[in-house]
């Protein structure tokens, strides 16, 4: 198993005939995903999405790929291929398509009515090419044929990618639901096809790789749903992913079968919904949704409200609700339903909106209580059987975290792939398939560019870093007033400090400290106020370290007296 390596140098030129393979996110965390394919000079581009940031990463919305690596080369990227529509493939579209507007867009019905939503509000109009499975289409000298697969979101595809140097094939995001609600099962007979004629890199959705078994049927979760829905004493408030169709589906069925009226809350949700709805992937009764304005006529026993905000995002109507911040009031009697999974990361969060719930009063029913969430993703039992059926000749893992990607890389070996043909790579690590071997060739940078606000990469670790200490240390500004001859205190110094504990006598003993420091800088010579500034900050911190055992961020501030 070839695992990438710190010391790795930039990859050497692609040797003619050969394909590259770079993710630029998606390995090693879940979210952001983004795979760059190099072949013939040209790029083709799968998924482009965004990541949601953690509690380290105040103040950023989400988190892009980095387009460094391709942003001199965006001339050569033949289309951006787009295997669903949730924000974490689709999310980065609007970032990429500001570096070059025309870059062909390819992605089924549901998904480029999603994007095409989202890239509205961002004033683009893309050039969009709509396929469905079994399409094949020529991308530049790539030629991509796209095959059904089951996932969370309607319309899901994988992609397989023939070339010169041999077939990648790409399940984006799969599992293999048997009784899907839309009838549309994950095309096992289209895998053992591609299987046949030889897949020479698979690339397979690792999220739940570490799960034994086999994921259960988004089917199975009716019961526990139309148990709330026949059960609820007062209003039934749903929160799931704006996207998740299938969820929702079988949420206003169960509404509807217990007379209650559905409103959708949350400008996501309505925008989501009206397109599945006008596009005929969400099948509503007639009459069932009304306007959040007719709920208020109705009995509270007649109400189902469905929102987004199961993440515990803190903008998102559920928090809303929780922090009471929100039109609609919870309170006793009320039910919650969370019809979602906990992202690793998210968990405190949601268990915060969870407690705030409660405490209006609100029984609340969620993944740990009840059986209302089953995952999208294919657990290790499915995995393994694609790996038998396909029988690829190489492996890389996508789509998941470190442990995730691990324990994908030991399924294929389990089933017999070489284990110096499984790749396990990071974000930015080149991947090259050359004479139908794939191998580790070096990296190209791919940090975390973030959003914050209307400003793109703006925020940086240091800025980030910055932020934490503000949060965890506080500040300390030091106003000192420097005879421009002596370069002694012209008077006392003033501390303005916030989140630093202090008081009016706090900080008499680091006086002496600064006098001192700037003696030695006179007697040394240094009378530029940057270097003297510098000096001083780094005086006042080890000062504050050594006496309170803090380590504020010091802003000082020189003027000549």
């Amino acid at each position: 198993m070839s695992h990438p390596h710190p010391e790795l140098k930039a990859a050497p030129p692609l040797p003619e005939g050969g394909l590259r393979v770079i993710a630029l996110g998606g390995l090693g965390e879940i979210g952001r995903n983004m795979t760059v394919f190099e072949h013939a000079g040209k790029l083709l581009i799968v998924d482009c999405g965004v990541l949601f940031p953690e509690e380290t990463q105040p103040g950023v919305d989400v988190i892009l790929p980095d387009f460094t690596s391709i942003r001199d080369r965006l001339d050569d990227v033949v289309a951006v291929v787009l295997t669903h529509g949730h924000e974490d493939h689709i999310g980065g579209v609007p970032y990429l398509l500001r570096e070059r507007s025309d870059i062909p867009v390819v992605g089924s019905k549901l998904t480029l009515a999603f994007l095409e939503a989202k890239l509205k509000e961002h004033g683009i109009r893309p050039r969009t090419v709509r396929v469905r499975e079994g399409d094949r289409r020529g991308l530049g000298p790539f030629d991509c044929e796209f095959v059904a697969v089951n996932h969370s979101i309607p319309d899901s595809l994988a992609v397989a990618i023939r070339t010169r140097a041999g077939m990648v094939l790409h399940t984006g995001d799969f599992k293999m639901d048997q009784f899907p609600l839309d009838d549309r099962i994950t095309d096992l007979r289209a895998f053992a096809r591609l299987g046949e004629e030889g897949v020479d890199l698979f690339l397979t959705d690792s999220t739940n790789a570490e799960v034994p078994g086999f994921t259960t049927s988004e089917r199975e979760l009716n019961p526990a749903i139309e148990q709330v829905m026949r059960t609820a004493p007062r209003r039934v408030i749903v929160s799931s992913f704006a996207s998740h169709v299938h969820r929702i589906q079988q949420v206003l069925d169960a509404a509807h079968q217990h007379g209650r009226k559905v409103a959708f809350v949350g400008r996501s949700m309505v925008r989501n919904m009206g397109i599945a709805r006008d596009l005929g992937y969400l099948k509503v009764p007639s009459g069932l949704v009304v306007s959040t304005k007719e709920l208020e006529k109705l009995p509270d026993h007649k109400i189902t409200l469905v929102c987004t905000g199961s993440q515990g995002e803190p903008m998102a109507a559920l928090s809303r609700m929780a922090n009471r911040d929100h039109m609609i009031r919870i309170g006793k009697g009320d039910t919650v339903l969370l019809a979602s999974s906990l992202i690793p990361g998210n968990e405190n969060a949601i268990y915060r909106v969870i407690n705030g719930l409660t405490r209006w009063g609100a029984h609340v029913v969620h993944k740990g209580n009840a059986k209302v969430h089953v995952s999208g993703h294919a657990s290790a039992g499915e995995l393994v059987y694609c790996y038998n059926i396909v029988k690829p000749r190489n492996v890389m893992p996508v789509h998941g975290e470190w442990r995730h990607l691990r324990a994908n890389a030991d399924l294929a070996i389990r089933t017999g792939v070489d284990p110096d043909r499984v790749v396990i790579a990071e974000d930015g690590v080149v991947v090259d398939l050359i004479d139908g071997r794939a191998s580790i060739t070096g990296k190209v940078p791919a940090g975390n560019v973030y959003v914050d606000g209307m400003e793109v990469g703006g925020a940086t670790e240091a800025s980030l870093k910055d932020r934490l200490t503000l949060a965890a240390e506080g500040v300390v500004t030091v106003v000192a007033i420097v005879d421009a001859d002596t370069g002694a205190l012209a008077e006392a110094p003033d501390f303005l400090a916030r989140g630093f504990v202090h008081d009016d006598t706090t900080f008499e003993p680091v006086i002496p400290v600064i006098e001192k420091t700037l003696a030695t800088a006179a007697e040394e010579g240094v009378g530029d106020a940057r270097q003297l500034e510098q000096l001083l900050a780094r005086a006042v911190a080890n000062w504050a370290f050594r006496t309170y055992r803090r380590k504020p961020l010091i802003i000082p501030v020189i003027i000549d007296a």
